[in-house]
């Protein structure tokens, strides 16, 4: 795994739910005289055109961004790797009907099923990790379906079925261990998609809403008074892309050490 985008997510997180304890400035407080001030000492991250410290606002709209993230690629990876199996097990009329509603889903752009969902409900946190985790487990149930099938082809696993082993057990002890390299890569993925999935919705103004803030929802407010005021936009932009960037690297270095194992 890299080290360096470990340590990066790591103080990321450190940043967003430790640093509130340090940097006491209060995210909601609006300063008449301190309104688009440049980043100082006194204001890292300069304020916003209200007066707010725009380094408070980063550290609690993190906090939001990061559980929203994870949260939701937790749910799709486990709602992926039920249905996955579920369907290599029963199989038949089951497995046909998983193909039909993957395919279904997949056939909608995901922004602008994302779009329709929000449109008709009043966008918050859970909220949003509800949507975002029902318009993203499909790509991780079609690698766990085509990954079941191979580990149910094993001869083991068909002496287990002959001798009627509980199918639970079947799968907390033989599927789980093989399955569980699969479903971190696709969480790790995940958690990058949900990110950038709110971060968008959030721009648009279908996301997080006033008084709750994410770094999406900073971002938009930026894009008013990008021409005078660039760190409005710079700081949530740029935490949103270390966040993306160093989970795609641990995510190729987790499947590059996947690759290795199957070639041995």
């Amino acid at each position: 795994m890299p080290i360096k985008s470990t340590t990066a997510l790591m103080g990321v997180v450190f940043f967003s739910f430790f640093a509130p304890f340090l940097y006491t400035i209060d995210p909601f407080y609006l300063d008449s005289n301190a309104i688009l001030l440049p980043p100082s000492g006194e204001h890292w991250f300069g304020t916003d055109r209200l007066g707010r410290d725009l380094a408070a606002r980063m550290m609690e709209g993190g906090q939001v961004s990061l559980i929203i993230g994870f949260v939701s690629a937790l749910i799709s990876a486990l709602i992926g790797l039920l249905y996955g199996v579920s369907a290599t097990l029963l199989r038949g009329g089951f497995d046909k009907v998983f193909i039909v509603v993957v395919d279904l889903f997949l056939t909608f752009p995901t922004l602008f099923l994302l779009l329709t969902l929000v449109s008709y409900v009043n966008a918050s946190i859970w909220v949003l990790i509800l949507i975002i985790s029902l318009t993203g487990w499909m790509g991780t149930a079609r690698l766990i379906r085509s990954e079941s099938f191979a580990i149910a082809s094993k001869p083991f696993i068909r002496i287990l079925h002959i001798g009627k082993v509980h199918p639970l057990k079947i799968i907390l002890k033989y599927y789980a261990p093989l399955l569980a390299p699969i479903v971190l890569v696709s969480f790790t993925f995940g958690v990058g998609g949900a990110i950038l999935a709110e971060s968008g919705l959030s721009f648009l103004g279908l996301g997080i809403t006033a008084p709750q803030m994410s770094w999406g929802s900073i971002l938009s407010g930026g894009k008013e008074v990008i021409d005078i005021a660039w760190w409005v936009s710079f700081f949530p932009g740029l935490m949103i892309f270390i966040v993306t960037f160093a989970l795609m690297n641990i995510s190729n270095a987790l499947q590059a050490k996947m690759n290795q194992k199957e070639v041995r």
